[in-house]
């Protein structure tokens, strides 16, 4: 970093920005790249894979805008391009024989997994010069901070995180 934050506040105001960039690291051309059609489509992908670990939760399209945050009509058009693309298949809900259900394809399946062999590449590639104590710590921050996330969205919008004195 040029103009490398010297102070708590100036740091902790740094990370807003900061993950606004990561996205767009993603495209970088390592090993097996992903197109940022496919980097898109893997919004999605990602959360039915996710959540149909599951065998008790079924994926809507509903599902899909509630976790995305988008109009359920935004919603339906990136399942059906994900759908288009061989991606994702409908089938009908075990629980409810008028619901349709989301479930990955094999070749949905198939991309996650390069998606996640790209990712590691990427994070490979970005961290190169750094120390390995250094890149395996920023590896655990970086899970203990998403499953401090997940935890905030399970207690719902209202919920505060507890501090500790």
């Amino acid at each position: 970093m040029t103009n490398e934050p010297t102070s708590a506040d100036e740091l902790l105001d740094a990370v807003g920005p900061a993950f606004s960039k990561l996205r767009r690291t993603s495209l970088l051309e390592v090993e097996n790249p992903i197109s940022a059609k496919d980097l898109s489509r893997t919004l999605v992908l990602n959360f039915v894979e996710e959540l149909t670990k599951d065998p008790d939760r079924e994926i809507t399209v509903g599902s899909v805008a509630e976790f995305l945050a988008v109009d359920p009509s935004v919603a339906s058009r990136m399942v059906s391009d994900n759908i288009k693309a061989g991606y994702l298949i409908r089938a009908a809900s075990q629980q409810d024989g008028r619901r349709t259900v989301l479930r990955l394809s094999p070749q949905g399946a198939e991309l996650m997994a390069r998606f996640r062999r790209h990712q590691r590449s990427a994070f490979e590639y970005i961290t190169a010069d750094w120390p390995e104590h250094d890149r395996l710590e920023f590896a655990r921050l970086m899970l203990r901070y998403v499953d401090s996330l997940a935890a905030l969205s399970n207690r719902g919008p209202s919920a505060e995180p507890s501090r500790s004195p």
